[in-house]
């Protein structure tokens, strides 16, 4: 199954490599070239795909409990100053995604929306300290049952340079639904309150919507 998306991307590719190895039967007479312009493009499409790719998952929602947003691998857990909305100190644990990982972007807690924004930035490696302040960026914040007023902030990286957010201000927020996507990999960060107990550490891979990061009494 793939994400929506992917789509086009995804068509485009096809016609491609439909293209390509008509053009190397049509004017090409050696056999050998044929099938090596057939493995290399068909490789490249498996590779694309797997990027979009949307796997069927079954979710359990938790208000007590804080979600991964997306797949990856957790480098990041630390007190820092949320200031752009939340304007206090908080857990801020970030997981990064390879381009091998699932890319989409899923709401770790059921909530309201209150802020939705878009940030121009740079393109810094995606676990640069000063990504989640300089690269380009979307900044998500929602009410919550049980933790409060979170954040959650998906950040752009030296290859990906496409950030989709569907999250608008006054939306209905459900734990584990698709909120975004990020195309070709980086990085999201979630910003916990304090009484959270942070339930991950640093460089354990975590499944988006299905492993709890935090949990809260």
């Amino acid at each position: 199954m793939f994400h929506r998306e992917g789509q086009q991307i995804l068509l485009i590719a096809i016609v491609s490599l439909l293209a390509i190895n008509l053009a190397s039967v049509n004017f090409i007479e050696n056999e050998i070239i044929h099938y090596l312009i057939f493995g290399v493009t068909l490789i490249m499409f498996i590779l694309v795909a797997q990027f979009f790719r949307n796997p069927k998952r079954k979710f359990v929602r938790n208000s007590s409990k804080a979600y991964s947003p997306v797949d990856g691998k957790v480098v990041v857990i630390e007190k820092v100053f949320e200031n752009e909305i939340l304007k206090k100190e908080c857990y801020q644990v970030s997981v990064f995604m390879s381009p091998l990982n699932v890319h989409v972007t899923r709401y770790p807690l059921s909530g309201e929306v209150y802020y939705s924004k878009y940030h121009e930035g740079k393109y810094l490696v995606a676990w640069h300290p000063k990504s989640s302040e300089e690269n380009e960026r979307t900044t998500v914040a929602m009410k919550t049952e049980k933790f409060g007023n979170v954040a959650y902030r998906q950040v752009a990286g030296a290859v990906a340079r496409r950030i989709v957010n569907y999250a608008k201000q006054n939306d209905k927020a459900l734990q584990c639904q698709d909120s975004g996507f990020i195309k070709f990999g980086s990085r999201v960060d979630i910003y916990l309150p304090l009484e959270s107990n942070i339930e991950v550490k640093v460089n354990q891979v975590v499944k988006g919507g299905l492993s709890p990061i935090a949990s809260i009494k």
